[in-house]
C-alpha cells in the first residue's frame, strides 16, 4: 500500500458502498510514516462527514466535497478547490453510479437518460475536468468502477449495462492517448458485492427499486473487494474482475458466447 503514501486520492460515491469501503481501507493502512490525503465526494454531505470521521485521519488530510455528478458545469470549480486545498490529484476513484431493475419494454426513456448521465456522462465529465491537472503533473491514475454487467448483457439492466459498456470504450481510448504522458487507467468490474446498489436501483418509471437482491445480499464483503482492488491498482492493472463465480461469465462471453447467451436468457429473477 506504500504506493498511496503522500498521495491525494479523490473518491466519488464515497458516502456508501464501494466508495466508502475504499476510503476506509486506505485510511486503515495510513499512519504518520505513510500518510494519505483524501477527497470524499457524493451528494449527501452528512454521510460524507460520517465517513470522514470513520477514517480516523487528521482533519487536515480529509476534504469533504459534496457533489452531484450530473451537475457537469460545477466540475471545474470542484477540481480547482481540490487543487487549492492539496495542490494536486494523484488518484481519482470514479465510483458514483446507479443501477436498474426493469425490462426494456416497460422502461421510460427518461430512465435511460438518467442512467447515462450518472454512470457515463458524469464520469467522463469529471475525468475531463481533472485531466489537464494530471497532464500538467505528468502523472495520475484513474480508477473506473464498471461492472461484470459492463462486459455482458443482463436481464432488467439494459440501461445499466449500456452505461457500463460505454465506460470501457472511453477509458480504453483515454489510456492509449495518455500513457506516454505518465497517466494510468484501471477499469474494475465488480461482480456481486454486498452494497446498497440494488436498493437504490431505478425501476421502469425512475422510482427507487427499494429491494435488496438475493445475489447482492450473498455477495463479496466490500472490504474484501476493496483490498483486491487496491492491490490491482498498486500494480497498475489495466482491467480487473473481482467477485464470485459470476465473474466467469466474462470468460464465457469471450470463449463460449452461445453457452453464456443460453444461461442468461434462462436466468430468472432480477
Amino acid at each position: 500500500m506504500s504506493v498511496f503514501t503522500q498521495k491525494v486520492i479523490w473518491i466519488t460515491g464515497a458516502s456508501s458502498g464501494i466508495g466508502e469501503a475504499i476510503a476506509l481501507e486506505l485510511s486503515r493502512n495510513a499512519n504518520e510514516a505513510h500518510p494519505i490525503k483524501l477527497v470524499l465526494s457524493a451528494r449527501r454531505a452528512d454521510e460524507l462527514e460520517r465517513v470522514a470521521r470513520q477514517t480516523g485521519l487528521p482533519a487536515a488530510n480529509v476534504l469533504v466535497l459534496p457533489m452531484d455528478v450530473t451537475d457537469f458545469g460545477a466540475f471545474s470549480a470542484h477540481v480547482e478547490r481540490v487543487r487549492q486545498h492539496f495542490g494536486r490529484i494523484d488518484y481519482l476513484f470514479l465510483n458514483a453510479g446507479i443501477s436498474q431493475r426493469s425490462t426494456v419494454a416497460e422502461t421510460d426513456f427518461s430512465v435511460y437518460q438518467r442512467l447515462m448521465d450518472v454512470n457515463f456522462f458524469g464520469t467522463i465529465a469529471l475525468t475531463k475536468a481533472v485531466l489537464p491537472l494530471m497532464l500538467a503533473q505528468r502523472s495520475g491514475h484513474l480508477v473506473v468502477t464498471s461492472s461484470v454487467a459492463g462486459k455482458l448483457g443482463v436481464k432488467y439492466r439494459s440501461g445499466y449495462c449500456a452505461s457500463k459498456h460505454a465506460l470501457h470504450g472511453f477509458y480504453d481510448a483515454l489510456r492509449a492517448e495518455t500513457h506516454s504522458a505518465g497517466l494510468h487507467v484501471t477499469i474494475v468490474c465488480p461482480g456481486y458485492i454486498r452494497t446498497p446498489i440494488s436498493l437504490q436501483a431505478l425501476n421502469a418509471t425512475g422510482q427507487v427499486h427499494g429491494k435488496m437482491d438475493a445475489n447482492q445480499e450473498k455477495g463479496m464483503a466490500p472490504d474484501v473487494f476493496t483490498r483486491r482492488l487496491l492491490k490491482a491498482v498498486s500494480r497498475k492493472k489495466e482491467e480487473v474482475y473481482i467477485g464470485g463465480p459470476e465473474t466467469f461469465g466474462i470468460y464465457l462471453k469471450r470463449f463460449l458466447p452461445g453457452l453464456l447467451s443460453r444461461i442468461l436468457r434462462n436466468r430468472e429473477g432480477a
